[in-house]
């Protein structure tokens, strides 16, 4: 079952609540009040598909543990999911989504969201991990930025 953004940083919100010692179903309703940060950057890969799919999964994968399945039509097309940790202390949950698009035969089109809640205080959690991921995946693959 594929979940929303918004579900996802809502469940992710509670838990940190319910650890830390407040309620977890509290924590959910105000998720689900609070803003969202989204930010997305789009990347031109200079490698073939599966090795654009195998090194998007191992950065994503360094930086969070994947959620959920994100289903694709295609043969040319894979979708990446995980929550990072972001904000101070790295306590902020990020969902990030990657989908690898087959360009050609030696070059993959990446698109990279982030997306995270902002509370009373803006600190563009959700921009900064994209912005953040983006630079990482291009010193990576020598990937040059095609829009964002």
């Amino acid at each position: 079952m594929d979940q929303s953004e918004d579900q996802i940083l809502a469940e992710e919100l509670a838990a940190l609540g319910a650890v830390a010692g407040g309620s977890g179903r509290l924590v959910r309703v105000m998720a689900k009040l609070m803003r969202k940060n989204v930010h997305e950057v789009d990347l031109l890969v200079p490698l073939p598909f599966d090795d654009a799919v195998k090194r998007v999964s191992g950065v994503l994968g360094k930086e969070g543990r994947t959620v959920g399945a994100v289903p694709t039509d295609s043969e040319e097309d894979e979708t990446i999911r995980i929550v990072a940790g972001g904000g101070a202390g790295g306590l902020n949950p990020v969902v990030v989504t990657a989908r690898v698009l087959k360009a050609d035969g030696h070059t993959s089109e990446v698109w990279l969201r982030a997306a995270a809640k902002e509370g009373l205080i803006r600190q563009r959690v959700g921009e900064k991990t994209a912005v953040r991921l983006a630079a990482q995946l291009s010193r990576a693959t020598g990937a040059d930025k095609a829009g964002g």
